[in-house]
């Protein structure tokens, strides 16, 4: 399985996933967006947007999220955590 977020380093939305995904012991790549203009790219490109935080999870992609979407775009996936 591979998971990329992709987070601003300032954002609590971003804060948020990564404690939600780090208490659930999910292996992922984080993408700081900021420090990295490729990464900024690339969040664009997969989700038309350049709000963060944003993940994608095998090609299932899900931008500018809290951890209430974060949790239902995890079931949808039929994921556990």
């Amino acid at each position: 399985r591979r998971i990329r977020l992709f987070i601003k380093p300032y954002c609590g939305w971003c804060r948020q996933a990564i404690a939600w995904l780090d208490q659930r012991q999910v292996p992922y790549e984080k993408l700081d967006v900021i420090s990295d203009p490729s990464a900024w790219a690339e969040m664009e490109r997969i989700s038309g947007q350049t709000l963060a935080p944003v993940i994608e999870v095998d090609g299932h992609v899900l931008a500018d999220f809290g951890v209430p979407e974060l949790e239902r775009f995890w079931r949808a996936l039929g994921l556990r955590g």
